[in-house]
């Protein structure tokens, strides 16, 4: 009860924040009056200390300048060595998902205690840099300490969401900061306080919920479990720096884009948006992120209005801000080596992997010395970086190895904090269906338990799991964790029961009833952007499972791993109870707790959760609570318990309809679109064109003029080399191939054509494929404009998989070629009318 009050003073209304807030002070710019009348000053509850101000003062009046830019930048441990600390003395340094001390995946608690030691005492080093001021390591502990092999992995936060119980996830945060500190790192880039509004996002599963009042709750309790309470023990000895991200509206991109445009008012940005900086600042939180997307097509790396007159001036932020993953390279006019526009937005620190690191360092002095860069701007970031770390007492704790928890490793997985992690699973669960009460499984009856995700740690863990996407890992890269086959089998021969495990849904014995697992693959981000929400899209394999088990008289229990909620009406109607059990992490037993009763029958733990996402009605239905027009399939809130009555219909519909208002995809016309950058490959290099003409190995590419102004590239092969249009994201493209649309292209070829011309589309997973196109081009008239057009079924009989595009046009030559390229498009529609055509066949 004490927490709920907390949460509630600090819960303010939007209506009583705008209120509050609208006074605004005699004397403004244009920027803050705007400001003002949509933004809240906010009651932060760490107060700026006179002696600490004071100290920051005189440690700024001794810093050369150097020093000041070497605080700014945060490069990867990938691309860093120890000397490199010792020589420039960064402010702080990350890993990334999928980094590890050596390279090592399997890299122990003691070896990540040893880098943290040795990056802190090369930092503290004063004789080549002059510098004594300490590092500090940022990882992404997003659902536990998610990079360490034997951690305890948390739902993700789209389960704890479902869950609604702030108390629970201050205690996550609590137990995420002890396990972080046993590998002696002082900062974690969480919560994501993303309000998700499009289910397509590849990121939707690292929101809480599509309402802006969970999100906000849940930013304070975590902001709190992981630096303390502020008037208690704030960033003490078992807490770490928080961050508090993506800043701001990542969760309201246009068509769920990641890294995307939001297009949302002012007003919606403060009201729906921010909310979870509204809780998070006010709980303390002591850095921000700035995230990748846009706000009306500006940059938010590049905003001052949002990260200055907002954030900084408004909101009162005293922390410090923190780019995203060379975030700042994505402004109009900047290079992840070369930014000076993100500092003069308001950008503090700079995460900058990758060897881009040391040219930026560079740029960023140059830049300060000739006054590009005002020094105070400089000054003002490395105060606030300074402040943080003084409040995190990293000037007066002991070395990293030498704190009270480092090496602690019996605290990492522990029994303890695995309690804590299954009590999430538990409450996360959403039974969305649950025909003739077949739930709670009586333990006594013979039970197979099949699908792929049946007994599959990684894949119930999803991304962001010891690699970045959550891939390539296997069961024994969880030790101590359980799968949900496993926690099936324990509680059903505990009552006297049976249980069969298969993956394909094969058996032995007919069992009396088969619980089937199965749904999303894990993903990162921008992979796991979709086009619209269906499941198992043209390759409906777990729908053929759920059939063939009840073509067999068998009951069955659908267990659906998700990021997002799904259309998934085929399976619903197959199944005759379904549970959203999302992303459970690594307790995959603490399902058997809720699923199964005990031996008498009764229920051993109830249903909790509840839906914090709504769950759409069609494949295309993007809906959000408070729409003006509402109609998912079942509603937000929705959740049954037991004894509570089946509603869902168990014939749903099932058609799907296609789109008829489908544009063309523009890829290049005039210039290259984003998300796509035009990229030479040769000799086992590859390179983005930046400028107007540019050249790597055998492949030069220039500008020139069509009809307007640059408005065509010349591609130039002297021998074996690779153009490609291509996205650090795939594109899921499926609704092209299947309006039967063909690439079409305006092309040039000047001079004779090799045997062999690749034109290719990549995709993930070594799914790529090309076509020869040197029989088209060498019926070309020379030197004269033509159109080619090429079916898309083409490049899905060679392999390609359209769920999945990284490159949707690649232009491969091993022989000399001149080539020119104007317009570039999918078109719809046209597969009849391309001259290269493969429908049908």
């Amino acid at each position: 009860m004490t927490f709920r009050l907390q949460l509630s003073a600090l819960s303010i209304s939007c209506a009583l924040v705008l209120s509050a807030c609208a006074k605004a002070p005699t004397e403004q710019t244009e920027s803050t009056t705007q400001a003002a009348a949509v933004w809240p000053e906010l009651n932060l509850p760490v107060a700026q200390d006179p002696a600490m101000e004071q100290r920051i003062s005189d440690m700024l009046a001794k810093m050369t300048l150097a020093q000041k830019i070497a605080q700014m930048i945060q490069p990867e441990i990938r691309d860093i060595t120890v000397e490199d600390m010792r020589k420039y003395g960064f402010g702080s340094y990350l890993n990334g998902g999928g980094a590890f001390p050596d390279n090592n995946k399997h890299a122990t608690p003691a070896d990540w205690i040893a880098l943290a030691e040795a990056m802190y005492q090369a930092s503290v080093d004063d004789s080549l840099d002059g510098s004594t001021i300490p590092t500090m390591w940022g990882t992404d502990a997003v659902h536990g300490h998610n990079n360490v092999i034997g951690a305890t992995l948390f739902p993700h936060n789209i389960g704890l969401g479902a869950a609604n119980n702030p108390a629970l996830i201050e205690q996550i945060a609590a137990v995420t900061a002890r396990e972080v500190m046993v590998t002696g790192i002082d900062w974690v880039f969480a919560p994501t306080v993303a309000v998700v509004r499009d289910d397509r996002w590849g990121r939707t599963y690292e929101g809480y919920s599509e309402d802006p009042d969970i999100v906000r709750d849940y930013a304070a309790a975590i902001v709190t479990g992981l630096q303390g309470a502020a008037d208690k023990d704030f960033l003490g000895e078992q807490r770490v720096i928080s961050t508090v991200k993506h800043f701001l509206g990542d969760g309201g991109t246009e068509g769920g884009d990641d890294q995307g445009d939001n297009i949302a008012s002012e007003q919606d940005l403060f009201r729906i948006h921010a909310q979870g900086y509204v809780g998070g600042l006010q709980a303390g939180a002591q850095s921000v992120m700035a995230s990748f997307n846009s706000w009306h097509g500006e940059k938010i790396h590049g905003s001052k209005y949002l990260l200055t007159d907002v954030l900084k001036d408004r909101m009162g932020f005293d922390g410090f801000v923190v780019g995203d993953w060379n975030g700042h390279g994505q402004i109009p006019g900047c290079s992840n080596d070369n930014c000076a526009q993100a500092a003069l937005a308001g950008l503090d620190v700079y995460m900058v992997p990758t060897p881009a690191w040391k040219p930026l360092y560079e740029n960023l002095l140059a830049q300060t010395e000739s006054s590009q860069i005002p020094l105070s701007r400089i000054d003002d970031a490395v105060r606030r970086i300074l402040r943080v770390k003084l409040r995190a007492g990293l000037f007066d704790k002991p070395s990293p190895a030498k704190r009270p928890l480092s090496g602690k490793t019996e605290l990492i997985g522990s029994s303890e904090h695995r309690a804590v992690a299954r009590q999430a699973v538990q409450q996360s669960l959403v039974l969305l269906k649950n025909n003739d009460a077949l739930l709670p499984l009586k333990p006594q009856q013979h039970i197979l338990v099949t699908g792929i995700g049946a007994d599959n740690i990684g894949m119930q863990s999803g991304g962001w799991t010891i690699s970045w996407q959550g891939t390539g890992n296997s069961n024994s890269d969880f030790p101590g964790g359980s799968s949900i086959y496993a926690g099936i089998a324990k509680a059903v021969a505990a009552a006297g029961g049976s249980t069969e495990l298969s993956a394909d849904g094969s058996y032995n014995s007919k069992p009396d009833v088969a619980v089937v697992v199965f749904g999303e693959q894990p993903y990162a981000e921008g992979n796991g952007d979709l086009d619209n929400l269906e499941y198992q899209r043209g390759n409906k394999t777990d729908l053929a499972l759920l059939k063939k088990l009840k073509a067999d008289g068998v009951k069955v229990v659908s267990l659906f791993i998700s990021g997002r909620p799904m259309w998934v009406n085929p399976e619903l109607n197959a199944s005759d109870a379904f549970v959203a059990i999302w992303l459970p992490g690594s307790e995959g037993a603490a399902i058997a707790d809720v699923l199964v009763a005990n031996a008498d029958g009764s229920v051993n733990k109830d249903f909790h959760g509840k839906l914090s996402f709504s769950w759409p009605a069609t494949p295309q239905q993007i809906v959000n609570r408070g729409d003006a027009s509402y109609q998912p399939l079942l509603p937000y809130g929705f959740g049954l318990r037991y004894g509570d009555a089946s509603t869902l219909s168990n014939t749903l519909p099932e058609q799907v309809e296609t789109s008829q208002n489908l544009q063309d995809l523009v890829l290049f016309e005039r210039a290259v679109k984003p998300p796509y950058q035009l990229m030479l490959h040769s000799d086992g290099s590859s390179k983005a064109m930046n400028s107007s003409v540019e050249q790597l190995g055998n492949i030069a590419v220039r500008t020139f003029d069509k009809d307007v102004q640059e408005d065509a590239r010349r591609l130039s092969f002297s021998g074996p080399a690779k153009v490609s249009l291509s996205s650090a994201f795939p594109a899921d493209l499926r609704s092209y191939q299947e309006a039967s649309a063909a690439l079409v292209l305006q092309l040039k070829r000047t001079g004779k054509v090799p045997d062999n011309v690749m034109l290719g589309m990549d995709c993930a997973q070594n799914c790529d494929s090309a076509l020869n196109i040197a029989p088209q081009l060498q019926a070309m008239a020379d030197d004269s404009w033509q159109t080619l057009s090429v079916d898309l079924a083409c490049f899905a009989q060679a392999g390609a998989d359209f769920s999945q595009i990284f490159t949707p046009l690649s232009l491969t030559s091993a022989a000399p070629l001149v080539l020119s390229l104007a317009d570039i498009r999918l078109v719809p529609a046209s597969a009849g009318n391309a001259n290269i055509s493969c429908s049908g066949d």
